[in-house]
């Protein structure tokens, strides 16, 4: 209509609209509670009735009409996908409940440490015989001596594409939700995974039987065969054989934990994963192939013009890469940048750089509006933006130039890309990660051709001519020593504490100011815009006073004490398994978004691995000035830090805060004892009196002994509840000794273990002691001072794709 009129919206007009759906989308997102349905078609009607009147409006009405329109929209459209998806919840009645499931295996099974795990697309589930409604769409794990390697049960191998009939234990999703950490329920609802279990694969569960062996899931049966052949080609280096599988079908999961420490530090991580850059690079190389096949028959190019030949074959070559690859997210949303510019660009009309971003970003967002809380989606974004934002005006097209000097021309413009690149993305990267490769450009430098034009052509080769693995897993591991030396160097990466809003977005400003092409005197603007971000400003308590954080790392223990000027970790929470646990998943990446630069003492309770096992990460990690407590086996402790026996009646006092020793006494230690009676047991006081008391694993005996050595000295305002609310603990003369207000409960949801034990949690409730438990609250927050109130982050950061209590 508006177009027969004449009255056509401009560029600036369309940049306004897709701004108005993001903003919509992005409202979304941040909703703790999704609406009702009655709600969402009431706006959904609304948005569309607006859209319709500005269209018949005149020209100063239309933007007033349209852009509110086209926001509310977005938000129908967004709670609308997450509506449908929350549909899908598993009832709660049947989260760890026996459940016949038949299904097929949907996804390349996941080497883990002790078995497998995959996605499993569920046909029928039964309890009892009775049909029950369950998500279509799980995570399982299979674990034990049956589950061995690749290996599903004797003799047989699990593969994409098999039916099983198998029984499983399921629980809906749930996450660890720590400050600024990662939200594992979100990337589960992105994905279409509604709940989570494990194979019951034992005495007391009917044995799994394989139904059929190849049940659809061709791409998915493909991407297996190519990773166990690349893992057989290249036996004697499983490291590269990972970084292979990585390439060549996305298995990163493929890739070993250190050498993704490597490629983190040396800012390197975006190319072993497929990511943006491989796919658009593909689909560049198979454009020109295309264009030049294409050029050589007068009949192809009459009935279509080469590049429009070329623009659409490569982006069907970058689709089929990346199913082929996995059907990741990051490459999922490359895929439709590459549609939405490939459209424009057939519509014959000049469009502008920042508009064909726009559209890109509202054509992901339609598709899949959880990109918009990605850093990759981001990073992706920001990173195109800079680059066209960036660019000098053209160059007279000099076509006498020397060889010489046209190769110099390529190399000075590969150059300065890779400098926009690095410096125009690390205020972002240190906004999304809170820190930044300080090595990464010289990284960059070399492993972006040798990635890009090397390796990964060499892995995707290998699946026809197996040789070319064999040289990819040369130039694999010459990278990796060249990578490896550069993640050494000391300052390789520049970490910061997580900064406020305001300094993020004029650490932002001051890329845009640096990159864009600006006179010196306006860039030199950017220094003081980005300061604050390299070195934000840290929260800490006041003289006197204590910050107290009880961290979610499921089933074990940490808590983090801070003073004015010092730290202390009590406990580094649980191994998850032989390469995963709570130092690197949860506590390093914490203590870094705090700003904690060092611990000034690291007490480790006993040597359980649910209080220990991520104490090596955390060693490896930060500088750490005194070890109180039992050391794990394995964990380097700096030589001055010299561990030492947790013994009572040790104290010490830090910025006005008390801290004393109450448990084990120094006999203790040589009568044999299990360890945890061993547990070290701290109090710790601020100048006004308010204690905390964490105690540990210490069991019935213990908080006896304690009661009669320490007396009055155990009351305290808080209470780190022994043993996670075992039976054994807690016992009722203990309670009264400690008469807290409140007490924590760390433990796993969902335990094997059943902590706390309602007949614990009933003598609490009789005290009237607020119990606060982990895997209900998430990490706990007290800032210790007067006009706080203590957090739990699930409150806190609450959206409604997260677990609800």
């Amino acid at each position: 209509m508006q177009a027969l009129r004449g009255d056509a919206p401009g560029g600036g007009t369309l940049a306004a609209l897709a701004f108005a759906w993001l903003a919509g989308i992005g409202v979304q997102l941040q909703q703790r509670e999704l609406a009702d349905s009655a709600t969402l078609a009431a706006l959904l009607g609304a948005a569309l009735a607006g859209i319709a009147t500005a269209a018949l409006a005149r020209r100063r009405a239309w933007r007033g009409l349209a852009l509110p329109a086209v926001a509310a929209l977005g938000f129908a459209w967004a709670s609308t996908l997450a509506a449908q998806r929350l549909q899908e919840a598993l009832p709660e009645s049947l989260e760890g409940q026996d459940l016949e499931l038949v299904g097929v295996v949907a996804s390349l099974p996941r080497q883990v440490s002790a078995g497998v795990r995959f996605t499993f697309e569920v046909e029928r589930a039964h309890r009892h015989g009775c049909p029950v409604d369950v998500p279509r769409r799980v995570s399982l794990g299979w674990y034990g001596d049956r589950a061995q390697g690749s290996t599903a049960g004797p003799g047989s191998d699990l593969e994409a594409g098999q039916r099983w009939r198998l029984t499983a234990r399921l629980r809906a999703p749930h996450g660890q939700v720590n400050p600024h950490g990662f939200d594992f329920e979100l990337w589960l609802f992105e994905r279409g995974v509604r709940a989570t279990g494990y194979v019951r694969d034992g005495a007391a569960a009917p044995p799994p039987v394989r139904l059929a062996s190849r049940v659809g899931q061709r791409v998915e049966r493909w991407r297996q065969r190519v990773r166990d052949a690349v893992f057989a080609r290249v036996a004697d280096d499983p490291r590269a054989a990972g970084v292979l599988a990585g390439l060549s079908v996305g298995d990163q999961a493929a890739i070993d934990r250190s050498d993704w420490d490597v490629f983190r530090a040396t800012g390197t991580a975006h190319l072993v994963a497929i990511s943006g850059l491989h796919v658009t690079m593909f689909a560049w190389g198979a454009g020109a192939l295309v264009a030049a096949a294409w050029r050589r028959s007068a009949r192809l190019v009459l009935w279509l013009p080469a590049p429009t030949a070329a623009r659409w074959g490569g982006v069907g070559a970058a689709a089929a890469y990346a199913l082929l690859a996995g059907w990741g997210v990051p490459a999922q949303r490359t895929v439709w940048m590459l549609v939405t510019a490939a459209a424009l660009a057939s519509l014959g009309r000049q469009w502008p750089w920042p508009l064909v971003l726009l559209a890109a970003a509202v054509a992901v967002s339609a598709v899949d509006p959880w990109a918009l809380l990605q850093p990759g989606f981001w990073l992706s974004f920001v990173a195109v933006g800079l680059l066209m934002g960036s660019q000098p005006a053209a160059a007279s097209n000099d076509r006498v130039a020397s060889r010489a000097a046209r190769l110099w021309r390529a190399v000075r413009g590969a150059l300065r890309t890779q400098v926009v690149a690095t410096v125009g993305l690390a205020p972002l990267t240190l906004v999304l990660f809170q820190q930044v490769s300080l090595v990464g450009f010289v990284a960059n430098l070399v492993a972006i051709p040798v990635v890009t034009l090397v390796v990964t052509p060499l892995a995707l080769l290998g699946a026809i001519v197996p040789a070319a693995w064999d040289l990819g897993a040369v130039v694999v591991g010459a990278l990796s020593i060249a990578l490896g030396s550069l993640a050494a160097w000391p300052a390789a990466v520049h970490v910061a504490a997580a900064a406020p809003w305001w300094t993020q977005l004029a650490g932002l400003l001051a890329a845009a100011l640096l990159i864009a092409p600006l006179p010196w005197r306006l860039r030199a603007l950017a220094l003081p815009l980005v300061l604050p971000l390299l070195w934000p400003a840290v929260e800490r308590p006041p003289h006197g006073r204590y910050e107290l954080l009880v961290a979610d790392v499921g089933q074990g223990s940490a808590v983090l004490l801070r003073t004015a000027r010092h730290a202390l970790l009590y406990d580094a929470g649980p191994q998850y398994s032989r390469d995963s646990d709570a130092g690197q998943r949860v506590l390093v990446p914490l203590l870094r978004s705090l700003g904690v630069r060092r611990l000034d003492a690291l007490v480790l309770s006993h040597r359980d691995t649910d209080h220990v096992g991520g104490a090596a990460a955390v060693l490896a990690a930060l500088p750490v000035r005194r070890v109180i407590g039992a050391v794990p086996e394995g964990a380097a402790v700096p030589v001055a830090a010299a561990a030492r026996r947790c013994e009572a009646g040790e104290r010490w006092r830090w910025d006005g805060v008390e801290f004393e020793l109450l448990h084990p006494p120094a006999d203790d230690h040589t009568r044999g004892l299990r360890p945890n009676a061993l547990s070290c047991v701290l109090r710790v006081v601020d100048e006004r009196g308010r204690a905390v008391l964490l105690a540990g694993d210490i069991e019935a005996a213990q908080e006896a002994a304690l009661v009669r050595r320490v007396g009055e000295r155990l009351r305290s305002d808080g209470l780190l509840v022994p043993h996670h609310g075992s039976r054994t603990s807690s016992s009722a003369l203990f309670l009264d000794a400690v008469a807290p207000r409140v007490a924590w409960v760390q433990a796993g949801y969902r335990n094997r273990f059943g902590h706390p034990a309602d007949e614990v949690l009933q003598r609490y409730a009789e005290r009237g002691i607020e119990v606060v438990r982990s895997d209900r609250c998430g990490a706990w927050r007290w800032r210790g001072a007067d006009d706080t109130v203590p957090t739990c982050e699930r409150d806190r950061a609450r959206r409604y794709w997260h677990r609800r209590f």
